[in-house]
């Protein structure tokens, strides 16, 4: 009876896995993956003595796609960055920018004065000001006593 003789290559199933992983991240113009699937939303955190700023990226995408609310002590920033409705995906050869829907939330400290909170936008870049409360001064208290 005939032998074989196999080789044994211990990455083997390393390669299929990232051949895996490869194909999943592959962008289908023609499939409008890239254009309907939601995209995590960048953010620097920047904390200060009296505040806390947050940056995140959002270039092209105008203010009333935007939308910021605050509660139960989280900051959720939302909204949608829409493909140009003039252009047609089987024109592009490649859409690498992310299209659709963004969330992303934070949680706060218990430091934030919530009701200060504000926001601006410049250059595609939101920055999100956070103002921390005045922390109480500390004080003498005194104890009375019964005669």
């Amino acid at each position: 009876m005939p032998m074989t003789l196999t080789t044994y290559d211990p990455f083997r199933n390393f390669r299929m896995l990232q051949n895996e992983i490869n194909r999943l991240f592959e962008h289908d113009v023609e499939g409008h993956n890239s254009l309907t699937a939601e995209w995590a939303l960048r953010a620097d955190i920047q904390e200060e003595k009296d505040r806390v700023i947050i940056f995140a990226d959002l270039p092209g995408i105008e203010q009333k796609d935007i939308s910021l609310n605050v509660e139960h002590g989280r900051l959720t920033i939302a909204g949608e960055r829409r493909f140009e409705e003039s252009k047609k995906p089987e024109d592009y050869h490649r859409v690498e920018r992310p299209y659709g829907r963004f969330s992303r939330t934070f949680q706060l400290p218990d430091s934030i004065d919530l009701e200060g909170i504000q926001a601006s936008s410049r250059n595609g870049v939101l920055t999100v000001v956070l103002p921390k409360v005045e922390k109480a001064k500390p004080r003498s208290i005194q104890v009375a006593f019964d005669a």
